[in-house]
């Protein structure tokens, strides 16, 4: 991996710098966390203006709509954009992060040309229908059914921690094809409108106050067959796919966001007297070496999905599962440098506090993680 920048991506920093700069003062105020239709409407058109300027899916292959930028262009981009403050994806994360690539890298053309171009405009936004009530961490005991019926599938179930579902065109989700088949087979990966007749969307409420999960209830929503991507039955290999764009690069940008939070941390010490206390500051240096060996690691794991042919690989397991634990020991940190601040729930550190709380869970919880390092890189025997 070659971590030296050659005259062409000092070029494209410095085009994106001189972007950024006139761009990000006019664009409108971010509306409030509990505003998703507010938040849909700026997120969709800050991605607008990315389409328009070149920017949307830079990573993305040429034939899929993106630019083909190279790994070390990507980085570029996102820390550009995190230290100029510009918006992060928000609502467009599903469509962007995990169903596009998945659809970049497993769908037909037909699919690719019809989902693809409205994910990177900002057009249509996108849920993720994976997680079960009755499943928990163990995705491949799904119990929501898809029976065929002639061009389409009947679906009935139901699915929980639906990311922005209350807002999206679209859900990435996995039925149940077969009910016969083993655990890890008979699954399927459909493409839903939510829109659909026989959709339900309940709206769940975060510790942090946000609605961004929701509960989403299928009675007999019928599915276009041709919306499957993959195989029938072959969804279990499609959505390790997916999982691996969520573990492996979908948090690449929020490294960047907390090696500047804990450059804010170090400041506000300085100011508020809290420096003078030496087991913090080693904490916070632990802190830093921590997510500078992520941002490295970050650089690894992307190098590799383009030498993959833009798949990451289990490495990614490996950086989800040390990253969701270091943004919690970060925010922890964050609690001390603020003291009695720390109970002001207005305060944004606290906010992201409660949010890290989750990391551990989202994705993959860190438990899965353990077995997918454990069995798949270091080749140890699977637990009884």
């Amino acid at each position: 991996m070659d971590l030296t920048f050659t005259e062409e991506e000092e070029a494209f920093r410095a085009r994106l710098r001189t972007w950024l700069a006139d761009v990000l003062p006019k664009l409108p105020p971010k509306p409030a966390a509990t505003d998703w239709p507010g938040r849909r409407r700026h997120d969709a058109a800050w991605q607008r203006m990315l389409y328009d300027a070149g920017y949307a899916g830079l990573h993305w292959p040429v034939d899929a709509g993106g630019r083909g930028a190279t790994p070390t262009q990507h980085l570029i981009f996102l820390e550009e954009t995190e230290k100029a403050g510009a918006p992060y994806v928000g609502a467009n994360f599903v469509g962007l992060l995990h169903a596009g690539p998945t659809i970049a890298a497993e769908g037909t053309a037909a699919q690719r040309a019809r989902w693809l171009p409205p994910i990177l405009r900002g057009d249509e936004i996108w849920c993720q229908g994976f997680s079960e009530p009755d499943a928990g961490s163990d995705l491949a005991a799904l119990r929501t059914r898809a029976v065929r019926d002639g061009d389409a599938y009947v679906v009935t179930g139901s699915k929980i921690w639906t990311s922005h579902a209350e807002v999206a065109d679209w859900c990435e989700l996995l039925v149940r094809t077969d009910s016969e088949a083993p655990r890890h087979r008979g699954i399927s990966w459909l493409a839903m409108p939510m829109d659909a007749p026989g959709v339900t969307v309940r709206p769940l409420r975060t510790l942090a106050g946000s609605t961004e999960f929701a509960e989403v209830f299928l009675d007999e929503v019928r599915v276009p067959v041709d919306h499957r991507i993959g195989a029938e039955h072959d969804g279990w290999r499609v959505t390790m796919v997916t999982l691996s764009f969520e573990r492996g690069t979908a948090f690449v940008g929020e490294v960047v966001a907390c090696r500047r939070v804990l450059a804010e941390l170090a400041r506000t010490a300085r100011a508020n007297g809290r420096w003078d206390d030496a087991v913090l500051r080693r904490r916070l240096g632990r802190l830093n070496v921590e997510f500078a060996a992520l941002w490295r690691l970050t650089q690894w794991n992307v190098s590799e999905a383009q030498s993959t042919g833009g798949v990451p690989g289990t490495g990614g397991s490996v950086f989800k599962l040390r990253y969701s634990h270091a943004r919690q020991e970060l925010y922890d940190a964050a609690a001390e440098v603020l003291g009695g601040q720390a109970l002001d729930a207005a305060h944004p550190w606290v906010a992201d506090r409660l949010s890290a709380l989750s990391y551990t869970i989202a994705a993959g919880t860190s438990q899965i993680q353990r077995n997918i390092v454990a069995e798949r890189i270091l080749g140890l025997p699977k637990g009884r």
